[in-house]
C-alpha cells in the first residue's frame, strides 16, 4: 500500500460561483473562463491542535458524577469572542495558500495576503467557494480511504 505524505501541499480549484435558490439549496455554476484559480488544503490533526492551543484555554475540573458516585475530571474550553475570531483567521489562512486571477472591481490583481483573505471570506460567495472545495477535498480524502479499504 502506498501513501502520499506531502501533506499540506494543496490542490488548484478554478473559481466558481454559486448562488443560494428560494429552497435554501447551493447552486454551484461550472468555473469562469477568467475567474481564476485558488490554492487550497486542508488542515491536518496536527495544523488544527496548533492552531486550538492558541485560541483555546483548557479548563479541567473535577466533578462529581451523581450516577457512579465518584469525581470525574472534565475538560472543556474557553474562548474569548477575539480568540475565536483569530482561530477563524488562522483556520482560513491555513486553508486559503495562494490565488492566481482574482481580481477586485478595477480589474487590478488582489494580493494574496491574511487581510484579504479575511476581507474575501466576508463575500458570501467566496466563501461558499472555499467551503465547497474543502468539502470536495474532504470528500476525495473520504473516497481514497473508502477504496483503500475495499482493497
Amino acid at each position: 500500500m502506498r501513501f502520499d505524505l506531502n501533506l499540506g501541499i494543496g490542490e488548484w480549484f478554478p473559481y466558481f460561483g454559486s448562488q443560494v435558490k428560494a429552497d435554501g439549496e447551493v447552486e454551484y455554476f461550472d468555473p469562469e473562463p477568467e475567474g481564476g484559480k485558488v490554492l487550497i488544503r486542508i488542515a491536518d490533526s496536527g495544523t488544527v491542535e496548533k492552531i486550538q492551543a492558541e485560541t483555546r484555554k483548557k479548563i479541567s475540573e473535577n466533578v462529581f458524577n451523581t450516577v457512579t458516585r465518584h469525581m470525574e475530571r472534565v475538560v472543556s474550553y474557553d474562548q474569548t469572542p477575539a480568540q475565536e475570531r483569530k482561530e477563524r483567521e488562522m483556520i482560513w489562512d491555513h486553508a486559503i495558500m495562494e490565488w492566481e486571477g482574482i481580481l477586485d472591481s478595477k480589474g487590478d490583481p488582489i494580493p494574496c495576503n491574511l487581510q484579504n483573505k479575511m476581507k474575501l471570506m466576508n463575500v458570501p460567495q467566496f466563501a461558499r467557494f472555499v467551503a465547497r472545495c474543502l468539502q470536495l477535498l474532504s470528500g476525495a480524502a473520504a473516497e481514497a480511504k473508502e477504496e483503500s479499504e475495499k482493497n
